[in-house]
Parts: structure tokens; sequence; C-alpha cells
């Protein structure tokens, strides 16, 4: 199962975010919901430092799949919008195959 939990303040802004785990929904290589999952951790992270002036510090593990971003300063509107749609995307993941793949968090810090 793949956790994905967003780190906000209590005034809403994006913190962090942090992905653990592999999906575990077919064979390696035929894994639907790890690949969609990903493809839209990998593109919000290219997106934002692409798109956006944003700064982000990035960890990685691709063995254990887990994958943490954390936003040193506020994010910009494009940033926060980008972070919207991410969320937006992982949340309907989660809808469309279920919590036994896939589980998203939201954590106030």
């Amino acid at each position: 199962m793949t956790k994905i939990t967003i780190y906000k303040d209590r005034t809403g802004n994006y913190k962090s975010f942090q992905c653990k785990g592999h999906a575990g929904s077919g064979e390696y290589g035929f894994d639907i919901v790890c690949a969609s999952i990903s493809v839209l951790t990998i593109n919000a992270i290219n997106s934002l430092e692409s798109l956006t002036k944003d700064t982000l510090e990035l960890t990685q593990d691709e063995n254990t799949g887990f994958i943490q971003v954390v936003f040193p300063h506020q994010l910009s509107s494009g940033g926060r919008l980008l972070m919207d749609s991410y969320v937006m995307g992982i949340e309907s993941i989660q809808s469309e195959y279920g919590s036994k793949y896939i589980k998203v968090f939201h954590k106030e810090v």
C-alpha cells in the first residue's frame, strides 16, 4: 500500500508531502495504481521545479517507494495550485481504486 501524507500549517499553507510504499495492486511493471501515483507525484515535483520559483527539498528512495518534498518557504500561488491539483489527483486514485492500495492523509503541523 502507498501512504501519502500532505502536511499543512494551521492557516492551510503547504509545508511538505510524503509518499511511502508501493501500491501492490499488480505485478511489478503492471501495477496501474503504483504507476498512476508515481506519474502524479513526479509530475508535481517537476512542475513545481520548472514552472515556479518555489524552493523544495527532495528526498527519495526508489527501492522503498519513499519520496518526501519539503517546502522551506511559503509556496507561490502557482505552487499552491499545482499542489491542489496533485492532491485532487491522488484523492481521485484513492476513490477509484480504494484504500487497500492507497491512503491519503492530511496532517496539520
